[in-house]
């Protein structure tokens, strides 16, 4: 690992960016200092309180929890300068304006620590002009740093160097953005809009003039360019409205004045359309209109005929929705040779992408890698253009695409490059392979970046061609069933895999769990449960237990019911660690099987909760029977007298009300995580971090927490609960079946019939809920909400 120190960071600029950026480094627990101009009124930070005041009320939300805005200090200029000599990186991130860059840059430059890396977090403006006014002492630590909007979501971050950044500068931060920060780096060129951007923009603009060219209107094209061709949901023109029609003027207006020579010069004409939104001052979703406007619960869409919204809502036609369903091959063929015009429109902005990034690659990245990521991890692209013409096999699309620019049917009468059709790419079919990404300036395969905080990543992202070992199919198998899969990489650690359908828990998945505990306690240190996506476990897979449930009724369920929450105890008191390695959703039978691990790693995009109520259910493995053990915990840690209770409101609220932790932070402030649960940012460290862990608990000599009874708040914590329910009930708040299910889960996290204080074990715990939890199987209201989910995926309230 580098052994640059980020012990603070300055971020100049308060404005919107500036502010999210600080708050992303709050909730990676790195101490931030956030600067904005004096207030010319009132007190000098009023401009930097106004805008971390504002982080606590922007969706979606910056920051982690919301109170952690308290954690960013605040200056301004006037007075607080020589806060900057404390810090080791500053992000200056103000507006757009050279002038006002520069200007600041001479204000703060005899304030900067003699090692501390400075970098601008502009979106187009050149890193090297703006590098001009600094101090040569300066310059060797300067750089360009392009993070993402919203920066908190965003997997994208630019970093630009000049001709005077010393290369170990770029791999510094590189290795902080990286690890620290949890973010995915593309090194750009010193280029208008740099990578992701600069090809971005281009096809959000080809693609405007070619559904005009096809007659398309905005909903229509969104259909067609969102999901369904493997890109962000929103689709194209929704996207610009999401980014804010003058912004994406702004970026424009940067290629219109610095590409005068670009042979695509011509398509970053404004749109008039675009220009007469702005000049009506429809700039998108922050102004509530733009290429669309809702009104009431209606989204309507600009008709570019009259200028007027008129009904939104339409979709692409069933022939070519069915095209973009085929493999890559033929479905670019499929939509080149039909007749359709929304087939033809998509082959044009296609082909439109391949021309493109061929054309520009020499100039605008060091090689076809920084493309392709660039587009996935800034544009939500599930495969960059590169990476797409290669799987669409590389040959006959260059052939097709040099027959429409002969024919004069392209964007650009630029003709491919040499490299295309000859020479190592045509040999290796694509630009990608196992020897690196082809670099078009220098003519040759470049491998991956080498630098110590890649050896953390076991799985980064590949792509297509690259020829990588994909995770489920590497390392040394040791059992493997049809939903989860055994495995080792380094024969210290064992790693169970789910692979159902959002990890789900059968059956099937409990047998292959209880297997990995059986195989770890026999030959590893430990266990970590880890699956290479964005879901932990989105809970039990209610659809398997169907059929049992048709033929014995819930008397058949409750002998599985108790085989989970048996694997649930197993887990928790395996005589080897078992690591539960989180990331995207552990909800429901995710999150107990979370909380019974003996530690969580959890990506700090983790989102957990119980969340069984939206089913008519309650929580069934374990999960209640976890709320009351650490109420009992939690008071006897503080005192052997301590009111349960008060430490089981939130825990049963939480339940009641299917509360779901919008992150790590959050989920940690529910109890679903504990302090000594770690908390990574990067995705692709997850199984690294979790797999050390195994080893330091293990090598630590760990031992399982021994069987112990505890105490409940008993039947006067049920009747304090039940007061309060029948108010909101009484009160319209919560439906009579709501109230049924709270009741419930109130019985078993304070411990049923029985007296405050009465010692109980897990086991009668969960035979509680396992009685409850049938029992409501075969309620007509729960039954209603059980086929509304499955039909729909959306909760009944009932």
């Amino acid at each position: 690992m580098s052994r640059f120190q980020v012990r603070k960071v300055a971020v100049l600029g308060a404005g919107v960016m500036g502010a999210q950026i600080a708050a992303h480094l709050v909730n990676v627990k790195v101490p931030v200092v956030l600067f904005d101009l004096p207030a010319k009124e009132g007190p000098k930070n009023g401009i930097v309180t106004k805008a971390v005041e504002g982080l606590k009320k922007l969706k979606p939300a910056p920051l982690g929890v919301p109170e952690n805005a308290a954690l960013i200090q605040q200056a301004n200029y006037e007075e607080h300068l020589e806060l900057l000599k404390d810090c080791d990186l500053i992000i200056e991130a103000i507006a757009e304006r050279m002038d006002w860059k520069l200007d600041l840059y001479t204000k703060i430059a005899p304030f900067v620590a003699p090692h501390a890396i400075v970098a601008s977090n502009t979106s187009g403006l050149s890193i090297t002009k703006l590098s001009e006014v600094l101090p040569e002492e300066i310059k060797p630590r300067f750089c360009g740093i392009h993070f993402f909007n919203p920066p908190r979501y965003m997997y994208l971050v630019e970093l630009i160097n000049t001709p005077t950044t010393r290369p170990e500068v770029i791999d510094q931060l590189e290795s902080f953005v990286t690890t620290a920060v949890g973010k995915g780096v593309v090194r750009a060129n010193d280029t208008p809009n740099f990578v992701a951007n600069r090809v971005g923009i281009a096809g959000m603009m080809a693609t405007m003039i070619e559904a005009e060219k096809f007659g398309l209107s905005v909903d229509v094209v969104d259909d067609l360019t969102g999901k369904k061709l493997g890109r962000a949901s929103s689709g194209t023109f929704r996207t610009a409205d999401v980014v804010g029609l003058d912004t994406m003027a702004h970026v424009v207006k940067t290629m219109q004045d610095n590409l005068k020579d670009d042979p695509f010069y011509s398509t970053y004409a404004t749109p008039k359309v675009l220009a007469g939104l702005i000049e009506k001052g429809a700039l998108g979703q922050k102004a509530g209109a733009g290429f669309y406007k809702k009104v009431g619960k209606d989204i309507q869409r600009l008709d570019f005929a009259t200028g007027e919204y008129v009904a939104g809502g339409k979709k692409a036609d069933e022939i070519v929705a069915r095209m973009l369903k085929k493999p890559a091959a033929d479905r670019i063929k499929l939509l080149r040779e039909s007749t359709n015009p929304q087939a033809q429109f998509l082959w044009s902005i296609l082909r439109d992408s391949f021309h493109y990034v061929a054309v520009h690659l020499d100039t605008v990245a060091d090689t076809a890698r920084e493309i392709d990521f660039a587009m996935r991890w800034g544009f939500g692209s599930q495969q960059g253009p590169f990476e797409l013409w290669q799987a669409a096999g590389w040959k006959q699309v260059a052939e097709w695409v040099k027959a429409d620019i002969d024919a004069g049917k392209t964007l650009s009468s630029a003709p491919l490059p040499a490299w295309v059709f000859e020479g190592p790419v045509a040999e290796n079919g694509g630009v990608h392979s196992k020897d690196g990404s082809w670099s078009a300036a220098e003519g040759k395969f470049k491998p991956r970046a080498k630098l110590p905080v890649y050896e953390r990543q076991a799985f980064p992202e590949s792509l297509v061609g690259e020829g990588a070992v994909e995770p489920l199919k590497a390392g040394t198998e040791e059992f493997k069933n049809e939903e989860v899969r055994v495995w080792s990489l380094d024969g210290d650690v064992l790693i169970a895999s789910i692979s159902a359908k959002l990890h789900l828990i059968s059956p099937t998945v409990t047998e292959g769990l209880l297997k990995a505990v059986e195989i770890a306690e026999a030959k590893y240190k430990g266990l970590v449960i880890w699956s290479p996506d964005d879901v932990f476990s989105a809970g039990a897979n209610l659809e398997a237990l169907m059929p049992v449930f048709m033929t014995k009724g819930a008397k058949g369920i409750a002998p599985e019911e108790k085989k989970l929450q048996d694997m649930m105890l197993r887990i928790r008191y395996a005589n080897v660690p078992v690591v539960a390695a989180m990331r995207g959703l552990a909800l429901g039978g995710g999150c107990e099987l979370a909380v019974h691990c003996a530690r969580r790693v959890a990506h700090m995009e983790s989102y957990v909760g119980l969340v069984e109520v939206g089913v008519g259910l309650i929580p069934g493995g374990g999960g209640l029977t976890y709320i009351a053990r650490r109420a009992a915990e939690m008071a006897s840690a503080g005192n052997a007298n301590a009111d349960i209770f008060a430490f089981l409101k939130d825990g049963f609220t939480n339940a009641a009300t299917a509360k779901v932790a919008t992150s790590a932070l959050e989920a940690r402030k529910l109890g679903y995580l504990l302090d000594s649960d770690v908390i990574v940012p990067n995705k692709d460290e997850l199984l690294f971090v979790a797999s050390a862990q195994v080893k330091a608990m293990a090598d630590s000599g760990y031992r399982p927490p021994l069987k112990a009874t505890f105490p409940v708040a008993g039947r006067s914590g049920i009747a304090t609960v039940k007061a309060q329910l029948a108010n909101m009930r009484d009160g319209g708040f919560i439906s009579q079946h709501d109230f049924h299910l709270a009741s419930l889960i109130a019985d078993v996290v304070c411990g049923g019939e029985v007296e405050a204080g009465a010692l109980v074990t897990e086991e009668y715990l969960m035979a509680l809920e396992r009685k409850h939890f049938c029992s409501l199987l075969e309620h007509p209201k729960t039954q209603e909400r059980i086929m509304g989910m499955l039909q729909t995926g959306k909760p009944v309230r009932n």
